[in-house]
């Protein structure tokens, strides 16, 4: 696979894409929704609710925290993860922009 040109691109469009990346498997999906309903979370709690191995769901969230989306605090020897509203809230808005542009009379 050949390496991506990046550099064509705007930062915006570069960090969309990266969060899209993210969103890219259904257990991230899973997760991030487990996060919006209960609003905050412990690690094992994920384990229990999706059903996948410890290690898989921290590789998981890895990633979702690697671009922003989540955010973990130390609680004791656990970790409590919750959406991050301020990334969240900018993600959000521009893919409303994005979808707000399309005039589905154009073709």
């Amino acid at each position: 696979m050949g390496v991506s040109r990046t550099d064509l691109f705007t930062s915006e469009q570069n960090e969309l894409a990266l969060v899209a990346k993210a969103f890219a498997h259904p257990a991230r999906v899973a997760i991030i929704e487990y996060l919006i309903k209960a609003n905050q979370c412990i690690n094992s709690d994920l384990v229990e609710e999706l059903g996948l191995a410890q290690a898989t769901i921290s590789q998981h969230l890895k990633e979702l925290k690697s671009v922003g989306l989540i955010a973990g605090t130390v609680e004791g020897t656990s970790m409590c993860y919750c959406i991050n509203a301020e990334v969240w809230n900018k993600v959000k808005n521009r893919l409303q922009g994005l979808m707000d542009s399309y005039d589905p009379n154009c073709c």
